[in-house]
């Protein structure tokens, strides 16, 4: 039997004459669905990317010239990653003239988004190999999944470990972020990740505060763990000028403080429903039991010491 890679960057180049990932049943089922699946509406522009899902993958289409709508498809990939999908596939397939350097360094810049948002992997499905090999040689495009087809790319998209989530939905009120924190600590708590529990519910609580007094709207708040990352999102529903792009103005102040002091990464995502989803990034390894059992005194007290080095120790946890 042939020996599966270690990683997704170790997948061969021809992935769709290798070995299947996944059953061969179920990739049957995949290849019947991109087959018979229908394009929904259009997601921007004028219809140059278009949008369709696939178990839980969503698969944007690109049917022009690339360097015309690489800056709408990165768009397409914050609008489809704010929804937590399994995965995104950029599907080139239909772009057969070879890209300008220039397209296909701001489409290897996706790869932040893989970086900065763990846990949802981003493929691009192209049949050009000097496509494909010009965003591996880019930094940011060493994130990417790229693939020489559809399926090829689906397949590796599916083939990620799934991640471990938890959602609570929360009305906007003072109590919100209150119950934000104990959610997330009871969660983590679960999940045996009790050294990041002052930190993540610190990073909540100003995340969840902001949502709450910028949206007005009930607000979703999910914890997901994976590959050693924690990652804290609010979503809401408030309402946004047309066209109007969400930033990091929601975060100000003190509260920027503190979520940029205690995370790795963090930023805020639009929704297609006009709303947006703040969120940030923590590191998060899980000890093994023997190892949490034998945290001592000493690294707790040297917590303590570095927390006071980014000026966050004596700061107040947001409105309860």
């Amino acid at each position: 039997m042939a020996q599966q890679p270690s990683s997704l960057h170790d997948l061969p180049t021809d992935l769709d004459h290798h070995v299947v990932l996944f059953p061969t049943r179920s990739a049957e089922d995949v290849r019947t669905q991109l087959a018979r699946q229908p394009v929904s509406g259009p997601v921007t522009g004028l219809g140059r990317v278009r949008t369709r899902g696939i178990r839980e993958v969503v698969i944007l289409e690109v049917s022009c010239r690339l360097g015309e709508v690489v800056e709408e498809l990165d768009r397409a990939i914050l609008l489809a990653l704010a929804d937590g999908p399994r995965g995104v596939v950029c599907d080139l397939s239909a772009v057969r003239e070879g890209a300008d350097p220039g397209p296909v360094e701001v489409l290897a810049a996706a790869g932040r988004h893989v970086r900065d948002w763990p846990g949802i992997p981003v493929a691009v499905a192209c049949p050009d190999p000097r496509v494909r090999e010009a965003l591996r040689a880019q930094p940011l495009g060493a994130h990417l999944i790229a693939t020489p087809s559809l399926f090829s790319a689906v397949s590796a998209v599916l083939a990620t470990p799934v991640l471990t989530v938890q959602r609570l939905r929360l009305a906007a009120h003072p109590t919100a972020p209150r119950a934000a924190r104990e959610f997330v600590t009871r969660t983590l708590m679960d999940w045996r990740l009790d050294r990041v529990i002052p930190f993540a519910i610190l990073v909540t609580s100003e995340l969840v505060a902001s949502s709450s007094s910028n949206a007005g709207t009930d607000i979703d708040v999910s914890v997901v763990w994976g590959r050693g990352a924690l990652r804290l999102a609010v979503r809401d529903r408030g309402p946004a000028l047309p066209g109007q792009r969400p930033s990091l103005l929601y975060l100000h102040g003190r509260r920027l403080t503190i979520v940029a002091g205690l995370s790795r990464a963090f930023g805020v995502l639009p929704t297609a429903d006009g709303g947006k989803v703040v969120w940030a990034a923590l590191d998060a390894p899980r000890l093994l039991p023997s190892q949490s059992a034998h945290l001592c005194a000493v690294e707790r007290q040297e917590s303590l010491i570095l927390n006071d080095a980014h000026g966050l120790a004596e700061l107040p946890l947001g409105p309860s």
